[in-house]
């Protein structure tokens, strides 16, 4: 009996190590939102089906030195429909980016000026959604509430009259709304 113990012990924490040896996969934003594969997993997406996701980032990063974990979360879920065999192709990606998370997409010399740090950290990441497809829009009400033009933040952005109209807009046209 203690022999069987020994061996069922074993096996699972090997089983459980198998996993933790992963390393991160990049499937579809190259570098950010590394994820794992899991084993016979439920609820599928479907390779062949386009996914509409919208994204409202309004939350601020706490460390201005590292990227934004929010915006590397938009990385994340790219990923993980990605590892399930979605192409970039089928992913349509928005992220309206409004109210304190303005910040995180300032222009690097804006960056050090609001926060003393040479670059700003979520500048490659922002490259690398771009990459991948997705789309940064904020919100233009949040630019003029922090007296902020539009060559004071990435130059990729593009810059919407409100997150609140973006939203309503995207919503009505099919897609899914995630709030990080």
């Amino acid at each position: 009996m203690k022999h069987k113990l020994l061996i069922l012990s074993l096996l699972i924490s090997l089983s459980y190590s198998s996993i933790l040896a992963q390393e991160a996969q990049h499937p579809i934003v190259k570098g950010y939102g590394g994820i794992y594969e899991i084993e016979d997993p439920v609820e599928l997406v479907q390779p062949d089906k386009e996914y509409k996701i919208l994204i409202e980032l309004v939350s601020e990063n706490k460390n201005p030195e590292e990227h934004s974990f929010w915006i590397n979360n938009v990385a994340r879920l790219m990923n993980l429909h990605g590892i399930q065999g979605v192409p970039k192709e089928n992913l349509k990606v928005k992220v309206v980016v409004h109210g304190p998370a303005v910040l995180d997409i300032l222009s690097n010399g804006n960056y050090f000026e609001k926060f003393r740090i040479a670059k700003n950290p979520n500048i490659p990441v922002l490259e690398a959604l771009d990459e991948a497809g997705a789309e940064v829009i904020v919100c233009g009400q949040s630019l003029l509430a922090r007296d902020l033009a539009r060559d004071e933040i990435w130059s990729k952005t593009k810059v919407a009259t409100s997150a609140l109209t973006t939203i309503s807009k995207n919503v009505s046209e099919g897609y899914v709304l995630f709030k990080f």
